[in-house]
């Protein structure tokens, strides 16, 4: 069995600029205001946060929702959905290895194909139903795969060319 690798601190710190981008990205996208994003509930965790049923073999991001609630109260209406977007560190150095994909970019492009997954589903343009990514019926994944492309098609990232050239199944680039 291959042993799992995890980002190290050079890569965090590639995976936090990345979130920054995307959020904002997204954000400015679906036109939310900052209200309506913080309502957007959710983290994004590396796989050294993630517990044993978080990690997953094949996919590079999963989305996983929670039933949250405040502290000291047992009301069920005081109940939130709390979304965790599980990075697959494993899967995404061993695919930019194998692929010589830059990084920066395709972090960019997982993490906002998955803040779109979380707004949609908190949208409820896609409902959720506690299914793995692989579980995700085609047509939302090409949903999500083409709005992912529309919200990154104008952005200038270096190398990001390749990684619409990595997913050209799911995406109606121009010229292929």
């Amino acid at each position: 069995m291959e042993k799992l690798r995890y980002f190290n601190r050079e890569e965090l710190l590639k995976v936090d600029e990345a979130v920054k981008v995307s959020e904002e990205l997204v954000n400015n996208y679906f036109k939310m205001s900052s209200g309506q994003w913080l309502k957007n509930r959710y983290e994004i965790k590396t796989a050294k946060d993630l517990v044993l049923h978080e990690v997953v073999d094949g996919p590079f991001a999963q989305v996983i929702k929670y039933e949250g609630r405040k502290k000291d109260v047992s009301l069920g209406s005081s109940s939130f959905s709390l979304y965790k977007v599980c990075l697959q560190d494993n899967a995404i150095l061993s695919i930019v290895e194998k692929m010589a994909l830059l990084i920066e970019p395709f972090l960019l492009y997982i993490l906002i194909h998955e803040l779109v997954h979380v707004v949609r589903f908190s949208k409820f343009k896609q409902r959720y139903e506690n299914k793995n990514e692989a579980d995700v019926t085609l047509e939302e994944e090409r949903k999500v795969h083409q709005l992912t492309y529309d919200i990154l098609k104008s952005v200038p990232v270096f190398g990001l060319k390749q990684v619409f050239e990595f997913y050209k199944d799911w995406l109606p680039i121009p010229g292929s």
